[in-house]
C-alpha cells in the first residue's frame, strides 16, 4: 500500500466536501491529508486528497467519487510529475536568551517567516514539501512546540499538463 494523491474537481456548493469525505469514511479509508479551495474555473473547487491504499482500492474509491453528482473529474496524479506544497504555522517556546536566536536561525535556514513574536514565543510560517516541514518541526521540538497546524498537501502537475474538466 502506498500514498496516493488525488485531484478532485467539484462544483463549489454546500455539502460537497461532506459527501466526498463521507465516501472515504464509509469505505473505511483514512484521509491522510485534505485541502480544498476555489480554482481557475468559476463555480468550481479543487480538492487535493492524500490517502493510503493499493491501486485496486484507490481505483474503486475513484469510481465511487465519480458517481457523486457534484464531482466533475477525479484524477490520481500519484505517478505524474507534479509540484507539491504544504503550509505550516508553528508556535515555539522562545524565551529571550534561551533559544530565541537559535529558533530565528532555523527560520532563516528553512526559509520560514517569523510572523509573530511574543514575550515567550515565536510563531513561524513555512511552506514547502512535506519532508521540509517535517524536518523543521523535528528540529523545533527541542525548544518546545506550543502549537502546530498544517494545511495538508496541495499538488499540481508540472509543465503544460493540467487537471481540468472537459467543459
Amino acid at each position: 500500500m502506498k500514498a496516493h494523491t488525488l485531484s478532485v474537481l467539484v462544483e463549489n456548493k454546500a455539502g460537497v466536501l461532506s459527501r466526498v469525505s463521507g465516501l472515504f469514511s464509509r469505505r473505511g479509508f483514512n484521509i491522510e491529508s485534505l485541502a480544498v479551495g476555489t480554482c481557475e474555473e468559476p463555480g468550481t473547487s479543487r480538492i487535493t486528497i492524500v490517502c493510503i491504499g493499493d491501486d485496486a482500492q484507490i481505483e474503486q474509491v475513484m469510481k465511487q467519487l465519480n458517481k457523486l453528482i457534484d464531482v466533475i473529474k477525479v484524477s490520481d496524479i500519484t505517478e505524474n510529475e507534479r509540484v507539491e506544497r504544504e503550509l505550516a504555522l508553528i508556535k515555539v517556546s522562545a524565551d529571550p536568551g534561551s533559544g530565541r536566536a537559535e529558533v530565528m536561525q532555523l527560520a532563516t535556514i528553512f526559509r520560514a517567516q517569523i510572523i509573530d513574536v511574543g514575550t515567550r514565543t515565536v510563531t513561524l510560517s513555512v511552506a514547502g514539501d512535506t519532508e521540509k516541514i517535517d524536518a523543521l518541526e523535528k528540529l523545533l521540538r527541542q525548544y518546545g512546540v506550543k502549537e502546530l497546524i498544517r494545511t495538508g498537501k496541495i499538488a499540481m502537475l508540472r509543465g503544460a499538463k493540467t487537471v481540468k474538466s472537459a467543459k
